[in-house]
């Protein structure tokens, strides 16, 4: 086999693994596709931060404050930064579309709901409200799930 016989069939494989990937990332739902990951700072003072409301499905961090900040089918929730288990930070794991503790590996779904782990309970959500094309989140109340299940499921503002 000559040199161009054997660069021709590294062209034709790469291409076609080229081609697979295309065809299954258009199979995904978009919602999988299109999830940014954003460092954010609120504005404010006090124990409220406010926020741009996300133009897209995403999800956006902001370390100062210990919070992030998700857009997700046209819901956005605010979450603290640590996992409920032992306060470890969880960390957005783009291929698998979910949230995941660093410390014992604890799942959760983009709303925060728990689907794996050690943990006992979704991940604590702070409560959240619209202002204009803005949120105003309060950081002086985390809202767990097990303890205030109809708080914690209000805690969601729909765009």
């Amino acid at each position: 086999m000559s040199d161009h016989d054997e660069s021709r069939r590294v062209f034709l494989q790469a291409g076609g693994c080229l081609a697979m990937a295309i065809a299954a990332a258009a199979a995904l739902p978009r919602e999988l596709l299109a999830r940014p990951i954003a460092t954010v700072t609120g504005s404010g003072s006090g124990q409220e931060r406010m926020y741009a409301i996300p133009a897209t499905d995403g999800v956006s961090i902001d370390h100062t404050d210990g919070l992030i900040l998700v857009r997700n089918q046209n819901h956005v929730f605010a979450f603290n930064l640590s996992c409920p288990h032992q306060n470890a930070a969880v960390r957005w794991v783009e291929n698998a579309h979910r949230f995941q503790c660093t410390k014992h590996d604890s799942q959760y779904q983009p709303d925060g709901v728990y689907t794996s782990g050690r943990a006992t309970r979704n991940m604590d959500r702070l409560p959240i409200r619209r202002s204009g094309a803005s949120v105003v989140v309060s950081l002086d109340r985390l809202i767990q799930s097990d303890t205030d299940a109809a708080a914690w499921a209000a805690a969601v503002v729909t765009v």
